[in-house]
């Protein structure tokens, strides 16, 4: 590792959580708070409930089975868009009609790191599923994600014709519970520093700078 050499700063999150959403928003106020320091960002899939079909659930049967009733769910998403509105997002949750299984929208994810296209293509699929209330299953409704991202959408649609890194995104989901993730958002920083939950903004940069001051460049160091 050299002094060029970026600081990682790995994000381990499901598109279907508004924490998730609201985390991003929050790393970009922390690395706008830090124009001298070079950062990575790398997206890593997490399932919230990978119990959900591929089709997906209906909102409203899953938020019951969930919260055990419209009322207490309507609580908590209320503290949710508090939450969004002061980072500037949105939310719709009455848009959303189907509770999706995110493990396509995850492989989409992954294949968009090859064109560097991992942010765009995250922050389309919040956008989708929070504010405009697409359903994620829906290949058709990734192939627009992934063409409006610059990705090649034909490839994009061959590919989830077929089971293609599926097995390796269920591996990286388990591979992260293996590593004691049980919640996201969670932020690992140069692999040594651990974020969990969308924390501010300042402490999201704070600890990227004490990454920074107290990076090592031996070579048998361990990273990720």
């Amino acid at each position: 590792m050299t002094e060029d050499t970026p600081i990682a700063v790995d994000v381990v999150s499901d598109v279907m959580c508004p924490w998730c959403y609201i985390g991003k928003r929050r790393l970009e106020g922390a690395l706008a708070q830090l124009p001298d320091i070079k950062v990575a960002v790398r997206w890593h899939p997490f399932q919230l409930d990978s119990t959900l079909p591929k089709e997906g659930k209906d909102r409203q049967a899953y938020l019951n089975d969930k919260f055990g009733g419209p009322e207490r769910a309507e609580g908590i998403y209320a503290r949710i868009s508090d939450a969004g509105r002061q980072e500037g997002i949105d939310f719709a949750f009455d848009k959303i009609k189907v509770s999706p299984n995110t493990l396509d929208s995850h492989r989409l994810i992954l294949w968009s790191r090859a064109d560097d296209l991992q942010d765009e293509v995250v922050e389309r699929l919040f956008k989708a599923y929070f504010q405009d209330g697409e359903d994620l299953t829906k290949p058709e409704t990734l192939v627009k994600i992934a063409d409006d991202a610059g990705m090649q959408s034909d490839l994009v649609d061959q590919l989830l014709e077929t089971d293609s890194d599926l097995e390796k995104t269920k591996q990286q989901i388990a591979r992260a519970q293996e590593l004691g993730v049980t919640g996201v958002p969670c932020f690992i920083i140069d692999g040594r520093f651990v974020i969990a939950g969308a924390e501010k903004s300042e402490t999201i940069a704070a600890a990227i700078r004490h990454a920074e001051e107290t990076r090592t460049s031996d070579p048998e160091a361990v990273s990720q």
